[in-house]
């Protein structure tokens, strides 16, 4: 079945949603309120989702400029997230939220006219735009995990899962590479029990190496919100194992992950 761009977006739509009802509410102390992501409040999780967002954007809709910004901060040392949460700290809460809001709506209404294929550029190899949404779908989870363990709540696991899993999935070369390691050649085989039933696979039936469970905890442990001693995973093979611990379904540094028993009773 070819990408539907207009599924893509309703999917990141309803994911919005999710994460906006988390914030709708908040004082100006929840907002400054820290998340498991060490050193970033749940003020800091926004802002880096709007401002990826509004860089989506001009990578579709204006690709010179984009460029002409990557080289930019390239020559002043790289793409740092840290930096760009710092940059937005002096925004309130209810400025935050307005800025989340209009990014969102211009990043969803961009990419639903695109051509799925249409190639765009971003932080690396270049991507179409299907995957450019897909990975908004990914880091709007992902940040919403932080959120939602941070005020509490339990979200109810999605079919949108299936986003963020294929994601995770595709990223096992970056995993080994952003670590300097060399991508074992044998194939890994996922089994994931879907939300809403039924079962998702990536990998030959006949690969020895085997990861299988939840999509909720394989989320999870490629979005290195959890850590992978706290899921249950069934994690077979040497070369699934190893993945499993270094998974970064996300661009970037290598991620410093959780710890494990950060979280009590592992999955959320």
């Amino acid at each position: 079945m070819p990408v539907s761009m207009e599924s893509l977006a309703d999917d990141l739509a309803a994911e919005s949603e999710v994460l906006r009802a988390l914030l709708a509410d908040l004082d100006e102390h929840g907002w400054r309120r820290e998340t498991p992501a060490e050193g970033w409040t749940i003020a800091d999780q926004v802002s880096h989702l709007a401002y990826f967002d509004d860089v989506a954007v001009q990578s579709a809709t204006d690709p010179d400029a984009f460029d002409a910004e990557l080289e930019r901060l390239n020559a002043e040392g790289g793409v740092n997230p840290d930096s760009i949460a710092a940059r937005y700290r002096g925004l309130s809460g209810a400025e935050m939220l307005h800025w989340f809001d209009l990014s969102r709506e211009r990043l969803i209404g961009t990419f639903r006219g695109l051509d799925p294929s249409t190639r765009v550029p971003w932080f690396g190899p270049a991507m179409s735009a299907a995957s450019s949404l897909t990975a908004r779908i990914m880091e709007t989870w992902a940040h919403g995990q932080d959120v939602a363990d941070t005020v509490g709540v339990l979200r109810e696991p999605t079919d949108r899962l299936r986003h963020v899993a294929h994601i995770g999935v595709g990223a096992r070369p970056f995993s080994y590479a952003v670590r300097g390691k060399d991508l074992p050649p044998e194939p890994i085989r996922v089994e994931l029990d879907a939300p809403g039933g039924g079962l998702w696979t990536w990998g030959p039936e006949d690969a020895e190496d085997r990861v299988t469970g939840t999509a909720l905890d394989f989320a999870l442990a490629v979005t290195q919100r959890r850590h992978r001693d706290d899921l249950a995973l069934t994690i077979t093979g040497p070369r699934a194992t190893e993945w499993m611990s270094i998974a970064q379904a996300f661009a970037g540094d290598a991620g410093a992950g959780r710890r494990p028993g950060q979280f009590s009773g592992g999955t959320a």
